[in-house]
């Protein structure tokens, strides 16, 4: 475009596409507005002036299931104008359920689309971490498709399937030599291309030539034209494809694994998991692809990685208002009946459908199995009690039935309910014992820590007992990891203090394990103990490690007791603050953060990024002289 005013007024019009298409996608897709600008920023140049595109514009959207990723890609390219030229690849291998041989390449899936060489076209690369090519001992996996995608990522220039040509010629060997021992003039007729074939042969050596001309050709024209291909002098082997849009989309399970591999996902605040995920970045993602992934690999997919962080409480109750909404609008097509669904109903959804670690598909589920059958059989109830069209059906929920109102009459519906009557522990003795556990936890943390649990439970559903949530450390120095021994042993502490040995009950087990765990990593594998050398078991004879881990069992053992004890002693000091903790936990199955501090008096401000002085011991030990430091 040799116009300056034309490029400038052609530009315009593109950012404006692009702002249009962003705020579209807003109104669609609930909890991701940062995730979409930052996506439409990433394919701004690609969109607006394709021209100066030179190779493929890679985007990586990385996140948990049902986080919506693929589905942003999806609307993407329909609101680009480019669904006829884009193509999906299931990168676990069951792409459009293809069996044929261009299903096993990339290539093979983008001849089959609209997409043209050398013209812009969209791909996603869907569940991409399945595609993994190491597996957890950095042994290299046998991947049978789509190993073509690595050419493409790197320039978009796919080079022609040899190996597929050489079979060709193989199979036109085969015929001659049995042509040649054949007896009747019929033989040579016997050698044919398949259809797949063929067209593989016609997208390699850029033919033009119809498909039905090509099959039709005899073995000498055959090999006529393959000779021609390999001596070519233009050598315009690679199909190019450097204008293409890449979305690579996958769930990496290793970087949220402190997270999304919880227990209790059913029962974390959907607030705090989203902060939680949100604080994730490019280092995560590529130390999580690095398990998977040889360095080389990881370096194709580039830089540009969205992380998707958890879904936050008001996108989840926002997808409950949409699907309230629509199912009360279907409902009223079908009978007529105009349905209010009262926040009681988008209350109890919430309780029963949210799940943080498992995105948005548990809460569609729930959402049909609750109002889907739910509106249908209040509709039935009312019109069999004469209700017209054009009446009005309220529709409320009381944590065990869904009710229908019509005219002063009400209908009991019985609702899948099931996970918030599972939070309530009213046996007075179970919520003693856990009440006394969980605050035994969270008061030992915030006294060595210095804040307050993210979160405190006794009502979960998800197993039998409660839980306590803390902030994630990237350093942990010898004392932090005391103080983290002391903190798992502190729920039996405050066990064994108030309810005597007798009583201590079988909820420690997972704390004793953890608390053992950290002490063993602690002296065989950090040198925080009296030995320096790394200690543990060996099946290799290049492992060059230290094996006598017997030797570490007793010390491992007296770090134990001496933080139990100290556990002990600190909830002994702070006794008022732990039975103020209890009784909340007791009354209301919960603490948050800002109640916790309140109750215990104490100012827990410490920032969450927060480390131990480093700074401070470098400064003095660089004012110290060498003197001073010898004495």
């Amino acid at each position: 475009m040799s116009d300056p005013q034309e490029l400038r007024t052609q530009l315009a019009q593109r950012n404006q596409q692009l702002q249009a298409i962003a705020a579209q996608l807003k109104t669609e897709l609930f909890g991701i507005d940062a995730i979409i600008d930052r996506v439409i920023d990433s394919v701004r140049a690609w969109y607006v002036l394709p021209e100066l595109v030179s190779r493929p514009v890679i985007v990586c959207l990385w996140g948990l299931t049902g986080t919506g990723k693929t589905q942003l890609v999806r609307r993407l390219a329909q609101l680009l104008g480019f669904y006829d030229r884009f193509v999906e690849v299931q990168m676990d291998g069951f792409s459009n359920g293809a069996s044929w041989r261009g299903a096993q390449s990339i290539s093979g899936m983008l001849a089959k689309s609209c997409v043209r060489e050398g013209e812009p076209g969209i791909l996603a690369l869907d569940e991409f971490q399945r595609f993994r090519t190491i597996d957890n001992k950095r042994s290299e996996l046998r991947v049978e498709r789509y190993q073509d995608v690595w050419a493409l990522l790197s320039d978009g220039r796919l080079p022609p399937s040899l190996s597929l040509l050489g079979d060709i010629e193989s199979s036109i060997a085969e015929a001659a030599f049995d042509a040649e021992r054949a007896e009747d003039s019929e033989a040579q007729l016997r050698f044919k291309l398949r259809s797949w074939e063929a067209k593989e042969l016609q997208r390699n050596l850029k033919l033009d030539a119809p498909l039905m001309e090509i099959m039709a050709w005899t073995p000498e024209q055959l090999q006529e034209r393959l000779r021609a291909f390999r001596e070519s002098g233009e050598q315009r082997w690679e199909t190019d494809y450097s204008r293409l849009l890449v979305f690579v989309c996958g769930n990496l399970d290793e970087m949220y694994e402190d997270l999304a591999t919880s227990v209790d996902d059913c029962d974390s605040d959907a607030d705090i998991f989203h902060a939680l995920t949100g604080k994730l970045n490019v280092i995560d993602v590529k130390q999580a692809l690095n398990r998977r992934f040889k360095p080389e690999q990881v370096a194709r997919l580039g830089n540009e990685h969205v992380i998707y962080p958890s879904l936050s409480r008001r996108a989840y109750e926002q997808l409950i208002e949409q699907g309230c909404v629509r199912y009360a609008r279907e409902t009223q097509s079908r009978s007529g009946l105009r349905f209010e669904v009262d926040a009681s109903v988008r209350e109890q959804i919430y309780a029963n459908a949210v799940f943080p670690a498992q995105g948005t598909r548990p809460l569609f589920s729930s959402l049909h199995a609750i109002l889907g059958a739910g509106l249908s059989k209040a509709a039935l109830w009312a019109l069999e009690r004469g209700a017209a069209a054009g009446d009005s059906v309220g529709l409320t929920a009381d944590g065990r039935s869904l009710i229908a109102h019509w005219r002063g009459q009400s209908h009991a519906i019985a609702a899948p309910f099931e996970i918030n009557r599972l939070r309530q522990r009213n046996n007075a003795d179970f919520r003693a014992l856990l009440a006394v556990h969980e605050a035994g936890h969270g008061l030992v943390h915030a006294l060595l820590f210095g804040r307050a649990p993210q979160e405190i439970k006794i009502h979960v559903a998800s197993f039998e007992g409660g839980y306590n949530a803390y902030t994630s450390r990237k350093v942990w120095s010898r004392r932090n990891l005391l103080d983290s021994i002391c903190t798992s042993l502190a729920g039996r502490a405050a066990e064994l203090l108030i309810f005597g040995p007798e009583l201590s009950s079988s909820g420690a087990e997972s704390d004793l394990r953890k608390a053992t765990e950290t002490a063993a990593r602690m002296l065989r594998h950090l040198g925080h103990g009296p030995r320096i050398g790394r200690s543990d078991v060996s099946n290799d004879s290049e492992d060059n490690l230290c094996t006598d881990v017997e030797a570490s069992n007793a010390p491992i053992e007296a770090l134990l007791q001496a933080e139990h004890a100290r556990a002990t002693r600190l909830i002994e000091t702070h006794r008022t603050a732990l039975l103020a903790l209890v009784d909340e936990l007791m009354d209301h199955g919960q603490i948050a953060p800002a109640r916790f501090a309140e109750l215990v008096g104490l100012p827990l401000e410490r920032p969450e990024d927060a480390l131990d002085p480093y700074a401070r011991k470098l400064a003095e030990f660089r004012s110290a002289g060498p003197e001073r430091l010898r004495a």
